[in-house]
């Protein structure tokens, strides 16, 4: 069975639904969670659009965020009383995708639990997608948690 989760978090209400099933298959298989947030070259350029900092400065409060995020999501693991590690990744030259797919091999996770809006048709394309990435890139078994129609 499963003992080592792998969950990438954003913060986002999808993302919290992944950390919910995450937290749950745990519990029941006595996993441990590995908590990953990832600081990648959109996440800064999205922030670098709503903000007016330099660059040192806004890559200091996007690092902040991601702390926070991981903190939040650690609290919760440690009330339902799962044993759970974060990792703050800062890689402005890889993706999401490529960070996940590399922690999952290098920590050995047993499978990867993503929340996700389970877009479809042109959003999805526009978009784009890293749980479905991630789904087709890992070498354990990936668990999408799709966001309710009209939801998070």
């Amino acid at each position: 069975m499963y003992q080592k989760i792998l969950v990438p978090i954003d913060g986002g209400p999808t993302s919290e639904l992944g950390l919910k099933e995450a937290i749950r298959i745990a519990r029941a298989t006595r996993a441990r969670l590995r908590l990953i947030h990832v600081i990648d070259e959109l996440s800064f350029a999205f922030t670098a659009d709503a903000y007016s900092y330099r660059a040192g400065e806004l890559l200091d409060l996007v690092r902040k965020n991601g702390a926070k995020v991981l903190e939040a999501a650690l609290e919760k693991a440690k009330a339902a009383e799962v044993e759970a590690d974060t990792v703050l990744y800062e890689n402005l030259d890889r993706t999401v995708k490529q960070r996940v797919l590399d922690e999952a091999l290098s920590w050995k996770a047993d499978l990867i639990v993503i929340g996700t809006h389970g877009r479809r048709g042109p959003s999805r394309l526009v978009l784009g997608s890293s749980a479905e990435g991630i789904m087709r890139g890992a070498a354990v078994p990936v668990l999408l948690v799709r966001a309710p129609e009209g939801g998070a």
